[in-house]
């Protein structure tokens, strides 16, 4: 029999619809694997334990009454501690906002509540979603960085403390975490999702996302949060799609594989991990072909990371003038750099991002995914840093909705993933080829930590 914190967020919510197990108990079996785990992990910043059961129980006397229930009702959801949840402390990893509490509740927080969702606590988050390295430990070993910025929330995801948790992605803060623990991740286009209520990095950059260990989890959550916001300014217009119910229909799709950079920039052991999954998927009936990257690439991640560190300036400049040494070395240092950056620098790198943006809509185009490896390597022994972010930075820089798979284990016994990538809004295809993708992969992950 399944253990109920091996189910995933869709199985627990039919479970819980259907009467088989209560939402209490999930609430507790969750619990408990927090507590067995938790202190070896660092993966939580704050759970009350008191404030989630009775949430578990009144979710459980609405169905009982027979009152209207959503599609995540009395599912337990980690959120990374950079979202507003009013009346709660939101230090977003930094001494700097020791002392924040919010009085507004980020936009996702209310829609995953009016589902039913029961919000688990807040995870861990490098400082300010930015560069240094927080202290959450990867399930896998150790001693490899289990990447960031949403290093908690991945963390618990694949130790089983939670069935999904929010995270956030300005350069690679969802997709790396996701495949340096063996867990599915989505990054949906720019825009897609309200990023109201959410502590920024970046204005044009910061994306919502999430992780769990399915794609009908993935589909699942952004049915529930996709959509207009008209207090969001980057929010688009466009109306949600119907992410659940095309998600077993896809037929055999043509996979775009780009080999420049990606594939150039792995290691021996990434490619053949890449060209292996890619051989199982062609042998199902997918074609695939090879795709190259456009001139504008090769300034695109440079650009990214000055936008990104003028933009965050901007936002910290008030903070930053009286706090300077309360941050952490990377983060103040990308902060320093940002103010002293000048608006005609500034406004290059956003006009070739521009082009850069519309190049990278016309490669989408000509398959109907495009596939990558998610990292160059598996997570590294080193702590230092969160990895690698050059693979997922271009997605976040162009704003294409991407997903990562989870595709196997290296020598070291760390996660491999892959990456699948589409055009704007297409979430609903990438959804149901990542879908396809993953039955035929047929790779479920799990790490040896509380085994």
């Amino acid at each position: 029999m399944v253990e109920t914190h091996e189910l995933s967020a869709a199985e627990l919510a039919r479970q819980i619809r259907d009467r088989k197990i209560t939402s209490v108990e999930v609430a507790q079996s969750f619990l408990e694997r927090m507590d067995a785990l938790e202190p070896s992990l660092d993966a939580w910043v704050r759970v009350d334990r008191e404030t989630v059961l009775s949430d578990a129980q009144q979710r459980q006397t609405e169905l009982e009454s027979g009152a209207a229930t959503g599609p995540l009702h009395g599912v337990p959801i980690g959120i990374k501690d950079i979202y507003h949840i009013a009346g709660i402390p939101t230090s977003a990893g930094s001494k700097v906002y020791a002392d924040y509490v919010p009085d507004e509740t980020a936009v996702t927080i209310d829609l995953l509540r009016k589902a039913g969702a029961i919000m688990l606590g807040k995870t861990v988050t490098t400082e300010f979603a930015c560069l240094d390295p927080s202290h959450a430990k990867n399930p896998w070993n150790p001693a490899h960085t289990p990447g960031g910025s949403s290093s908690g929330s991945a963390v618990s995801v694949a130790a089983r403390m939670c069935p999904i948790a929010m995270g956030s992605q300005t350069v690679g803060s969802v997709l790396r975490p996701a495949s340096y623990n063996g867990i599915v991740g989505l990054k949906p286009t720019y825009g897609r999702v309200s990023r109201r209520g959410v502590v920024p990095v970046s204005w044009s950059l910061d994306t919502v996302g999430w992780m769990g260990r399915t794609v009908e989890d993935m589909a699942l959550l952004l049915q529930v949060m996709a959509g207009p916001d008209e207090l969001d300014p980057v929010a688009s217009k466009l109306p949600a799609g119907d992410y659940l119910s095309d998600l077993e229909s896809e037929k055999t799709p043509k996979i775009g594989l780009i080999t420049s950079f990606f594939m150039e920039e792995s290691d021996q052991e990434t490619q053949q991990m890449t060209r292996a999954i890619l051989d199982q998927l062609k042998s199902a009936g997918a074609s695939v072909v090879d795709v190259t990257l456009p001139e504008s690439f090769d300034t695109a991640f440079q650009d990214q990371l000055l936008i990104m560190g003028v933009e965050a300036a901007a936002f910290h400049k008030p903070m930053y003038e009286k706090q300077a040494a309360d941050y952490r070395p990377k983060l103040r240092e990308m902060l320093r750099q940002g103010l002293e950056t000048d608006a005609v620098t500034y406004t290059r790198a956003l006009e070739r991002r521009l082009r850069f943006s519309a190049d990278m809509r016309v490669l989408a185009e000509q398959a109907d995914v495009l596939l990558t490896p998610s990292t160059p390597t598996a997570p590294l022994a080193d702590l230092t840093n969160t990895g690698d972010t050059r693979f997922q930075g271009p997605w976040t820089s162009c704003g294409l909705p991407t997903i990562t798979l989870p595709a196997g284990l290296a020598k070291s016994g760390l996660p491999m993933g892959i990456q699948l990538i589409a055009s704007p809004f297409e979430e609903v295809r990438l959804l149901a080829i990542a879908r396809w993708c993953e039955k035929i992969i047929d790779v479920q992950l799990a790490p040896p930590v509380g085994a």
